[in-house]
This record gives structure tokens, sequence and C-alpha cells, in this order.
């Protein structure tokens, strides 16, 4: 691809912790943006979600090289604290099937 609209060095881009991606203006006034997993994987081309225009993102690779393992890790523990929540929500649940106890008046007052 060889029609960039400029090529700017990842020191002038700006790093948005909301959406987690470098950001640079571009001149329809919206913004381009990259993040740091396309950059870990080597893709240099940040576009702008408005236009077409799309800049060269002058960055070195290495850099962002240990990316991957961090949001690998993330993701992991992540399903790990998901997985803990599920079994707590399921012995909740077993404990107050445990205690559950039904009286007669509640079973007439339900079918009349």
């Amino acid at each position: 691809m060889g029609a960039y609209y400029d090529e700017i060095e990842i020191e002038d881009m700006a790093w948005d912790h909301v959406k987690s991606v470098y950001h640079y203006p571009c001149p329809c006034g919206d913004r381009f943006e990259i993040s740091r997993k396309q950059l870990a994987n080597y893709e240099d081309i940040a576009t702008c979600p408005s236009c077409s225009l799309i800049i060269r993102v002058v960055y070195d690779p290495l850099d962002f090289e240990d990316d991957e393992d961090e949001e690998d890790e993330a993701a992991n523990s992540e399903e790990d604290e998901t997985a803990e929540s599920e079994d707590d929500d399921d012995q909740a649940f077993e404990d107050a099937m445990d205690k559950l106890t039904i009286s007669e008046d509640a079973r007439t007052s339900v079918s009349a």
C-alpha cells in the first residue's frame, strides 16, 4: 500500500486509555487510530474511522513484542475469576436449596 496521507512517529501520537488505542488528529475532524495489539502484530497502518485516509506509524516493533504475552495473561486471569465467581454462585444456589422449606400453609394459599 503506497498512498499514505502521512508518516507519523508513535511518539507524536496520544494514548487513549478509554479506547486503548493510539490516536492522531485527522484532517476530516476525526482521528487516526491504531491499537497496541496491531502494533505488536507488526501492523503500521492507522486508519480513520470517518474517512478513507490512512497514515503509516513509525515505531520500533520490539517495544510492543511483550504486549501479546501480557494480554494473554490478562485474559487467562479474567477467565479464572469468571470461573471462580460461577463456582461461588453455584454454591450459593445449592445452599439456598438446602435451606428451602415449604410449609403446609403456603401450599394451601397458592392453590386457593
